[in-house]
């Protein structure tokens, strides 16, 4: 077997196995940087943390409420219990008990508005859980294809492995060297074939002397424009 054959073939095998771990690594990301199952988790988040607020908020409005109803039940027992005779005093009482009542009247307003928020704050929690309640389900579906896509794959790194190891028997160390240094320069590709008198790499049209000589199993010869191995059926 020529060295050029022997190198086509390893190049083969190697592109193959750079295809496939290419789509492992691809796997892998999409497995562990979900970008929209994080946006969808971290606006759950924020919709819990609203609701929270909304709901403290609320909260604080009901006390406020209950304790301005208490002052006005005992405004009002002072000015109607007959404790008090004297007519300034009951004046005033009055006048404490309607300023009681408006400020109750604005209190039960901003309870109102608060309810409402919180109602509000609790929908949108409810719709961004949903949301990332579908995006795990339909994750789970495609997450079990990604693992049996991915176990396939590491089953044919291994059978490529051991292809690459029995072309690399048949080779000799100085042509792997060449190969090696190729590979690394151009982009992972050492070797290319001949198509219709041309660099299949990189589309140069090749003499006829040049075309004949890479099919020789003397020597390795290489493209003149992009410095490749060539191989010749």
């Amino acid at each position: 077997m020529s060295a050029a054959l022997g190198l086509y073939r390893l190049q083969q095998v190697d592109s193959q196995m750079d295809q496939a771990q290419m789509r492992l690594r691809a796997i892998r990301q999409i497995l562990e940087n979900d970008e929209e199952l994080r946006a969808a988790s971290d606006q759950l988040a924020a919709a819990a943390v609203k609701l929270k607020n909304a709901e403290g908020q609320l909260e604080q409005c009901e006390l406020d409420v209950e304790k301005q109803r208490i002052k006005l039940q005992q405004t009002d027992a002072s000015l109607y219990g007959g404790h008090v005779h004297n007519p300034k005093e009951l004046q005033d009482l009055q006048k404490d008990v309607a300023s009681l009542k408006r400020h109750l009247e604005t209190l039960e307003e901003r309870q109102l508005e608060a309810m409402d928020v919180a109602e509000t704050a609790e929908k949108e929690m409810q719709k961004a859980n949903a949301v990332l309640e579908s995006i795990k389900s339909s994750r789970g579906a495609q997450f079990h294809e990604l693992a049996t896509e991915s176990e396939a794959i590491n089953k044919d790194l291994e059978k490529l492995s051991a292809e690459r190891n029995a072309v690399m028997n048949d080779l000799g160390s100085q042509a792997v060297t060449i190969y090696d240094q190729l590979r690394k320069q151009r982009r992972g590709l050492a070797v290319t074939s001949i198509t219709d008198g041309s660099c299949a790499a990189c589309g140069t049209t090749l003499t006829q002397s040049l075309q004949q000589n890479a099919r020789s199993a003397s020597q390795l010869y290489y493209c003149p424009t992009c410095g490749r191995i060539l191989f010749a059926n």
